[in-house]
């Protein structure tokens, strides 16, 4: 590691790889069952923007949440923007970028966005 590396992650802690990537309209299916299962956040973040890329790190510094409490996907808008619209429609919410969507039971419990976003939230939606 460089020492502009070591700078940068300077107060990091490890996160635990907990962002599985949101990719195809037959995945969405599957998260809404699994949401039936125990609940599902969907990240919707975009990956030019500097306020999605601050509220991401702001979650992963702030990450509370033990494994197997719930299931997080990643959605990239730049590269699948008709999913995303997709996940609005099936869901019933504003797309908004970067938002967090809590889904329950099928069903989209909280949504949130730009620095509304927050682990606290999405545990209150819980």
């Amino acid at each position: 590691m460089s020492f502009l590396d070591s700078l940068l992650t300077a107060g990091m802690r490890d996160i635990p790889d907990v962002w599985h990537e949101l990719t195809a309209s037959e995945q969405l299916t599957q998260v809404l069952e699994e949401s039936k299962v125990q609940p599902v956040v969907i990240f919707k973040h975009s990956t030019s923007c500097g306020i999605s890329h601050s509220i991401k790190y702001r979650l992963e510094e702030n990450w509370d949440f033990n494994p197997g409490e719930m299931k997080f996907y990643y959605l990239d808008l730049l590269a699948h923007r008709p999913l995303s619209n997709e996940v609005a429609h099936k869901l019933g919410v504003i797309h908004q970028s970067p938002q967090v969507i809590v889904i329950k039971d099928g069903e989209a419990v909280m949504s949130a966005s730009h620095h509304s976003i927050s682990t606290a939230r999405i545990r209150q939606a819980l």
